[in-house]
């Protein structure tokens, strides 16, 4: 008889350990897997590309309807699970139905943070973070609406990089002083800046957003200084919080994300949590590969294997408002390391690497980023790079050669 395991959450993270326990736990699990939104499992990451209509909404799709079926997996999607029992060891989902579990994970993703400042209620006012968003925000850019996106991030950036090449008239409000601020240095974040510019995005850095102004929906948007813009609608994507109600109001730990240990394993036992919900070490990543790497781990621990999760070193690999932009490891560089850079801002690339011992530490790369998975592996392997250092900026062709 196959163990009853239910996944909490029907995204990037659920897909993947459901994927991992395919290939070794075939069999030994009943899996069952319940999500909220109203469709099949589908990559977050290209949501802006369905925005900017490069790729139809359909295309973004993980898997098809027919490898969950193929593989045994139960599908539940567009229902909610409104509590979790965890001395009877059932779900409750919102129809009053019960689901049994003997291992449960919580793959609940996170939600969009909304700036609480007056007028945030007015009609026109939206986040950007799942498919249903990305069908509001097809509509504000089919009517030419003029639209005002808060945060200078990724979500923010590819939500006005969609918006403006789908027809709305964008500007983008960012309260730092250089974009992706966690990802870039400056000279990178300078050189997006210029690109997203040349893509009609008009970019507005130290920027505060203090009110939107309506009398039932957005007219404008006053900025700290004074200064107003005109809008119809307003964009927020300043961030996000791990989704951990579910498990606060069942008396898991939490702090920010859900507490986990290295084999994702939260303070109750059968019960996991992975991906942008989850807390490791301190840490929440809302990355995309430290939770599939999470998700590896923990496939291999509930197939009976050797595995523990040591942390994730953390890599932005993307294409951002239409440009290649990577960044991974300590990229700002210390007293003690030093740094290679080639900016050429008239062909739009940027690169930097820091070497520290003898070994590659971090990378920026802006425009042209095909070597980025070799110069990730460098860092995560700390492989010794003195007979490669003279040709490893010209990337990983000329480095092997040499």
């Amino acid at each position: 008889m196959s163990e009853p395991l239910v996944i909490v959450g029907n995204g990037m993270a659920a897909t993947k350990l459901a994927e991992e326990l395919s290939k070794t736990a075939l069999g030994r699990y009943a899996i069952a897997v319940i999500g909220a939104e109203p469709r099949l499992a589908y990559n977050r990451v290209l949501l802006s590309s369905v925005l900017a209509g490069e790729v139809a909404s359909h295309d973004i799709e993980l898997k098809p309807a027919s490898w969950w079926r193929d593989h045994g997996v139960t599908l539940k999607y567009n229902t909610l699970v409104t509590e979790i029992d965890v001395g009877r060891r059932e779900l409750k989902i919102e129809n009053e139905e019960s689901v049994p579990f003997s291992k449960l994970v919580l793959a609940t993703g996170s939600m969009p943070l909304r700036l609480n400042v007056p007028g945030s209620e007015l009609a026109g006012v939206y986040t950007f973070r799942d498919s249903r968003d990305a069908d509001l925000m097809l509509t504000l850019a089919v009517k030419r609406k003029r639209v005002v996106v808060v945060g200078g991030g990724l979500l923010g950036l590819e939500a006005a990089y969609g918006l403006a090449k789908a027809g709305s008239k964008v500007t983008l409000l960012h309260l730092m002083d250089r974009l992706m601020e966690r990802q870039l240095d400056g000279p990178a974040a300078a050189l997006l800046k210029a690109l997203v510019e040349r893509k009609g995005v008009e970019v507005l850095l130290n920027s505060n957003t203090a009110r939107i102004h309506g009398k039932t929906s957005v007219e404008s948007v006053e900025l700290a200084s004074g200064r107003m813009i005109d809008a119809e609608a307003v964009i927020f994507a300043a961030g996000i919080r791990p989704n951990i109600a579910l498990a606060k109001d069942a008396g898991i730990d939490v702090v920010r994300g859900i507490v986990v240990d290295d084999h994702m394993q939260t303070s109750e036992a059968d019960i996991f949590a992975l991906g942008e919900c989850a807390e490791h070490r301190g840490t929440c990543y809302g990355l995309v590969q430290p939770a599939y790497e999470q998700a590896h781990v923990l496939a291999q621990h509930l197939a009976g294997r050797e595995a523990s999760y040591q942390g994730s070193v953390v890599a932005t690999n993307l294409k951002v408002s239409g440009v290649g932009v990577f960044s991974a490891g300590d990229f700002t560089g210390s007293d003690s390391s030093e740094a290679i850079v080639l900016n050429d801002a008239r062909r739009g690339v940027y690169k930097k690497l820091v070497i520290a011992d003898g070994r590659l530490a971090g990378a920026v790369l802006i425009g042209e980023t095909q070597d980025a998975l070799w110069y990730l592996d460098l860092i995560r392997t700390r492989q010794p790079i003195g007979a490669i250092r003279a040709e490893m900026m010209f990337g990983r062709a000329p480095a092997k050669a040499a």
